[in-house]
């Protein structure tokens, strides 16, 4: 399993958001940004196997393509992307697993650090 999964529903429509672009990038403590990973989310709004087994501890993002959700939906959304940004910290000299879900409406949204 990934270090890192998500989960992407839609709450204005009540299902799981299927087809989100979702990408990991890393953030170094300089600022630069390094590409991880990419995915698209499943029929059950999902992206299981996003980007490597074994991450680093450090600050990672991931971003949402929230536009092209929207256009696939018929939806239009105040917010075109979505960016959540965490720090991954090693437990017992490994990152453990992290799951960062993402609730979805036109002009809302929220995360929290999932199970």
């Amino acid at each position: 399993m990934s270090t890192v999964t998500t989960h992407v529903l839609d709450t204005a429509r009540g299902v799981p958001a299927a087809g989100v672009p979702v990408r990991m990038d890393r953030i170094s403590p300089g600022g630069t940004v390094d590409p991880v990973a990419h995915g698209v989310t499943d029929d059950d709004g999902r992206v299981k196997d996003l980007g490597p087994d074994d991450l680093t501890p450090g600050v990672y993002r991931l971003t949402f393509d929230v536009a092209g959700y929207a256009a696939t939906t018929g939806q239009e959304n105040f917010f075109p992307e979505v960016a959540i940004t965490f720090s991954l910290i090693a437990q017992d000299g490994a990152v453990p697993h992290h799951h960062v879900p993402l609730l979805l409406s036109p002009f809302h949204y929220s995360t929290y650090k999932g199970s």
